[in-house]
């Protein structure tokens, strides 16, 4: 008696799928945040746990390796058995600055599996409400009369915010003096008159712009900000610098791509979440889906010319 076409075409389709698909996840699986609890990346990733329950039938475990400037959590994810049950919250400076300043378990972004982008956190430039340069241009014009004599507070040296400064430095020929601070204390300095300008990310500078004390005078961003409609992009000044810092999902080299494959499908729901965006919204991330490829791709070019900057700034290992 012939099979039933629905039958058919169902066995069809489960001979096509992989018998490791078929079985991922068997046990929980270990989401490695880089960083410690209560930063960014914790928040980002406990969220995403949360939100991908049902899309997975095994729990996801937020595990924090902290250390490293984020490169001992993304060194365990990239030696871990490739099977999908260890994956890590990669963020854009653990993996296309750290590599050129120490040797890592993981260089460049062929050494890992990038399985999707999540989210971005945009970079804004700002100065007291008082401050005597009421605009990006006025600030770069003072800057120019004025060589080393402004000082831009950043939450410490080789990160996405330095290195978009000291980019913006470049391209406009400006001098203009970086102090580095453990972020996000480049806010009180500047409040109490240590820095004339700093760059942080949109959440702990808008309470202070709500209350008058902060004005964001330019954004590190392909488009203007929401909450900052009045403060231009770079790219607007003529300065093409867009890159904020972006996490992104990772795997070891060599994971089935059938299991990648359960583990973008199923997080890219989460992204999708009621309760995730309303996180992304209370931290002021901004929700930035992209596939693996061009996650890698984005990479590859954030390594190229971030690695060039670092060499030229003296911070490369030898």
């Amino acid at each position: 008696m012939p099979m039933p076409v629905a039958l058919l075409v169902g066995a069809l389709l489960l001979a096509t799928v992989s018998p490791v698909a078929l079985a991922f996840p068997d046990r929980p699986i270990t989401l490695v945040a880089p960083f410690p609890a209560g930063g960014a990346v914790d928040i980002v990733a406990r969220g995403l746990a949360d939100a991908v329950k049902k899309h997975l039938p095994r729990p996801v475990v937020v595990v924090n390796r902290p250390g490293g400037a984020g490169t001992i959590g993304m060194a365990e994810v990239v030696q871990a058995r490739p099977d999908g049950h260890t994956i890590g919250l990669g963020a854009v400076a653990v993996a296309a600055v750290q590599p050129h300043l120490t040797a890592l378990p993981y260089r460049t972004p062929d050494d890992y599996v990038p399985i999707m982008k999540l989210v971005t956190l945009p970079v804004v430039v700002f100065v007291r409400a008082d401050a005597p340069f009421r605009s990006a241009g006025d600030l770069l014009e003072h800057a120019r009369a004025h060589p080393g004599r402004v000082r831009v507070g950043v939450p410490g040296l080789g990160t996405i915010l330095h290195l978009d400064l000291e980019l913006l430095k470049q391209m406009a020929r400006v001098d203009m003096t970086v102090v580095p601070f453990e972020g996000p204390h480049q806010i009180p300095a500047l409040l109490g008159g240590h820095v004339d300008v700093a760059l942080a990310h949109p959440a702990p500078v808008l309470p202070h712009v709500r209350a008058g004390r902060i004005r964001v005078i330019g954004v590190f961003q392909e488009g203007r900000h929401p909450l900052f409609v009045d403060a231009p992009t770079f790219r607007e000044l003529g300065y093409d610098i867009t890159l904020g810092v972006y996490y992104f999902l990772v795997a070891p080299r060599g994971t089935p791509g059938s299991v990648v494959g359960v583990l973008h499908d199923a997080f890219r729901k989460a992204l999708a979440e009621p309760a995730f965006v309303e996180l992304a919204h209370t931290h002021r991330f901004d929700i930035d889906y992209r596939p693996g490829d061009e996650v890698r791709r984005e990479l590859w070019a954030s390594y190229e010319t971030l690695g060039r900057l670092v060499r030229q700034l003296g911070l490369a290992k030898p």
